[in-house]
């Protein structure tokens, strides 16, 4: 009998961590006592992260070792940008080196990394948080639902 691997568009139960190549984990649920439920294709996981998953069988523990054009890309100039701060929130408190989610026009939101403050702008990084990292991406499928 064929064991069942995963396909594009299965709902699985699995655990995972994502850290800095040879770094502390970012994110990590190995010590949860559920794993997470998650439908590839429905935006929980990075389609970047998705990939991996495929083919893989149930019960196997693997770790993934992505350069960063495979999991969260490189950091792109253009998403650096200096905001007025009469754009920003009257109410908004932020800090240099803080991650601030910002809302867009058309409803949806965009978390930005502060740069630097000044008197009259601030400078907020778009890019994602872990552009340019080599990753580690440690995976367990638990099952197929």
């Amino acid at each position: 009998m064929r064991v069942r691997t995963v396909a594009a568009g299965d709902t699985l139960q699995l655990r995972y961590a994502l850290r800095p190549r040879g770094g502390d984990d970012l994110i990590s649920n190995f010590d949860e006592p559920e794993p997470e439920t998650v439908t590839l294709g429905d935006g929980t996981l990075a389609p970047m992260l998705e990939q991996w998953l495929i083919d893989l069988v149930p019960g196997e523990r693997h770790v993934f070792l992505l350069e960063p054009w495979q999991a969260f890309g490189d950091s792109q100039p253009e998403l650096i940008q200096t905001l007025p701060k009469s754009d920003l929130p009257s109410d908004m408190e932020f800090g240099v080196d803080q991650l601030v989610e910002f809302s867009m026009p058309n409803g949806q939101t965009l978390a930005g990394h502060i740069l630097e403050i000044s008197d009259e702008s601030v400078k907020v990084d778009f890019n994602h948080p872990l552009a340019d990292l080599f990753i580690e991406f440690e995976v367990e499928i638990v099952r197929i639902l």
